[in-house]
């Protein structure tokens, strides 16, 4: 396949991979090549191999998982980021899935292991990405060299093992290299199957030859089977035919220092998106209502605060909200939209979501609902997952992070305090630059320092179950003046039923686990929490005296809505 960017920059991509004479195939092979003119020029072409670890349980699921995931992730990575940046923080966040799903198997060497080797040309350089004993080469003028080395280790018998490889360890360090093309340059990625028993001279002969980047990678591919290879074997060839004229250092630098954008007036246009109207605005950053004037669409665009334009880490934090949101792909979080042409500055774009803050639909709630309030927790708990299923917590969930449309279907709406597993950086607790009500829902150990995971989402989604409940916070106002350990510890659970004295003791119970300060008492995920929610828990039923077991939960929640309008009732004939 030939590929083009802005009639400049061509390359002719090809590649191969078999089984061998082995019974699976545990390599897994791709380049990709973007249609959109624009994300040819901004993200380039990308070609990569992954050799599953042969000793490794699910050596194949790791290859097929780290080809799969950074060519998705990649491509959705904000812009301004560099190549190195982006690739090293996407291989980051592979590891950590590909070392979380190994541990499981909790013998060490084993599980989802594999090697990687990844090119990716953008203007005139090579950006190459590199942990095992796939390999990367350069065929130019009529010599092969080796471009990456193999990250192995010789024990007893001069027998090599992998000392570093995807999955492996819960930190990755990758070999980075950035290479500067030429016209005529063939690159080379390889696994052990074909550089381990093909030699050099019949390599260079091959890529000689006057064919296609695909008959290559297949000549490549016949050649290991003729020396007898035992392995899995693979080759992606990309041969650069030509390539863009823009110096990178100039391209990138254009790219990365974005200027904020001015303040925003309705009728005012940048990059064709015409502003409607500012929906929220802070210290940190704006929102504006826009159109797109090219489709018509309506759309959010965030923009950062001017008062933070020389803070080179709020400007990295607000560039990578944009590119956690295209990770997300969930009916319950919004959805971050590519702007599919050159931004002029720094800004990025989400789809308008109708409807309110779920903190102004509980002001306005005047009874009850208690089938819609166990649903609009289950939503908010599924949206929750999409994050944890991309090594990713939220860290700041409240109500007003949250928006709910007139058919009472959620969406999370913020990115800011989200922590990404595997990134190389330090935790950092969430930070809440004087916004009322984030203290009240964000777990206290994140106040403190210390990072709670998937728990600590799990205690702010049970504040908000227990404030939908009961109108109130489960441990009072007081939670918001505390930021010391010492001041949590004075606090005590108020009981649900002290606001709503219909709430049975099994469902007090849960609502209490849910935000237990202690994580060896609180629920460790989001299903247990629901299902206790939902169905009573006969570990919580002891000694209530408002609940009778019954086999359908769906019936007792009807019945318990049912008293609680009666109740209603009542309280309003007798004040009025």
């Amino acid at each position: 396949m030939v590929a083009s960017m802005s009639k400049q920059l061509a390359i002719d991509t090809g590649q191969f991979t078999s089984a061998g004479i082995k019974p699976h195939n545990e390599d897994s092979v791709g380049f990709f090549v973007p249609e959109d003119e624009h994300q040819l020029r901004h993200k380039g072409i990308c070609g990569l191999v992954a050799d599953g670890v042969s000793t490794a349980e699910a050596g194949k699921q790791a290859s097929e998982l780290c080809v799969k995931y950074f060519i998705s992730d990649y491509y959705r990575t904000p812009e301004p980021w560099t190549v190195q940046h982006s690739g090293e923080n996407i291989l980051a966040a592979v590891n950590s899935k590909l070392y979380k799903l190994s541990d499981a198997y909790r013998v060490e060497g084993k599980g989802f292991l594999c090697t990687f080797s990844a090119v990716v040309v953008k203007s005139r350089t090579a950006h190459l990405f590199h942990v095992g004993d796939s390999r990367i080469y350069v065929y130019r003028n009529h010599a092969l060299t080796q471009l990456t080395q193999d990250h192995t280790v010789f024990i007893g018998n001069a027998q090599a093992v992998l000392s570093r490889a995807v999955g492996m360890d819960t930190q990755i360090h990758v070999d980075y290299q950035g290479f500067a093309l030429e016209e005529g340059d063939i690159l080379l990625c390889t696994s052990d199957g074909v550089h381990d028993f093909v030699n050099q001279t019949d390599i260079e002969h091959i890529l000689n030859q006057p064919i296609s980047a695909q008959q290559k990678a297949t000549l490549l591919g016949e050649q290991a089977l003729r020396d007898n290879s035992d392995d899995n074997i693979s080759a992606v060839v990309m041969h650069i035919q030509a390539l863009d004229d823009e110096n990178i250092n100039e391209f990138n630098a254009r790219l990365t220092r974005l200027p904020f954008p001015p303040d925003l007036e309705p009728g005012m246009v940048i990059d064709d998106f015409e502003i409607i109207s500012e929906v929220y605005a802070s210290s940190r950053s704006q929102l504006y209502k826009v159109k797109d004037r090219l489709s018509g669409d309506i759309l959010v665009m965030k923009t950062p605060s001017i008062n933070f334009e020389h803070d080179n880490h709020y400007i990295d934090r607000f560039i990578q909200e944009e590119w956690l949101g295209k990770r997300i792909d969930s009916p319950y979080v919004v959805k971050v939209i590519n702007a599919n042409r050159e931004k002029h500055f720094l800004y990025y774009l989400l789809e308008w979501v109708e409807g309110c803050t779920l903190s102004e639909w509980m002001r306005k709630q005047v009874k009850q609902d208690v089938t819609l309030n166990i649903n609009i927790v289950e939503q908010i708990a599924q949206g929750l997952r999409s994050f944890h299923a991309n090594e990713c917590t939220h860290q700041d969930l409240r109500p007003s992070n949250i928006m709910i449309n007139p058919h009472n279907k959620i969406k999370i709406v913020d990115f800011g305090s989200v922590f990404v597993a595997g990134l190389a950086e330090v935790f950092r607790p969430i930070m809440h630059d004087g916004a009322l009500g984030t203290a009240s829902y964000a777990d206290p150990l994140y106040l403190q320092g210390k990072n709670s995971g998937i728990q600590g989402d799990l205690y702010s989604l049970g504040t908000i179950a227990y404030e939908l409940f009961t109108g109130h916070l489960p441990y009072g106002d007081e939670i918001e003046d505390c930021t010391e350990k010492m001041a949590f510890d004075k606090l005590r659970y108020k009981s649900a039923s002290k606001y709503n004295a219909v709430i049975p003791q099994w469902f007090d119970r849960a609502l209490e686990k849910s935000v237990k300060f202690e994580l060896s008492e609180r629920y460790r995920n989001m299903r247990d929490f629901i299902a206790d929610l939902k169905y009573p828990n006969a570990n919580f039923l002891r000694n209530d005296p408002k609940v009778e077991l019954t086999k359908s939960p769906l019936l007792f929640w009807q019945m318990l809505s049912v008293f609680w309008i009666v109740m209603l009732f009542l309280m309003v004939m007798l004040f009025s």
